[in-house]
């Protein structure tokens, strides 16, 4: 079982910055790489970073690549995104989510969520 809780989010105006984090948790945590999806009203899951345990390699969608960046913190047991430049159409709730790295990719699938964190850009 593993456990994630995510936190960081909140009302920004376009062009600020924020960072989520994830704490992770849980005896078969280490097992599996890790990503933020969003979901906006009205619209299908998007995977918008993943990061694989193993080696720490990371993917990012072309919706945010170069704005958004995906890291962890072993030590804190923790998954960070890091958004910058953010734009209304970064509006959505934003989870964590565990599983492999190639599903975790297609956004269609996990092993694992937490609940979210709401990130709203508006002026």
């Amino acid at each position: 079982q593993v456990q994630l809780v995510e936190s960081g989010g909140g009302l920004v105006q376009p062009g600020d910055s924020l960072r989520l984090s994830c704490l992770v948790s849980g005896r078969t945590a280490s097992r599996y790489d890790m990503a933020w999806f969003r979901q906006a009203a009205g619209k299908e899951r998007e995977s918008v970073a993943v990061i694989r345990w193993r080696d720490g390699n990371t993917f990012h969608s072309d919706s945010v690549k170069g704005r958004f960046t995906i890291s962890r913190d072993n030590a804190k047991s923790t998954i960070y995104l890091q958004m910058d430049s953010l734009r209304p159409e970064d509006t959505a709730l934003y989870y964590c989510a565990a599983g492999s790295a190639q599903v975790l990719t297609t956004g269609r699938s996990y092993n694992y969520r937490g609940q979210g964190t709401q990130v709203t850009v508006s002026s």
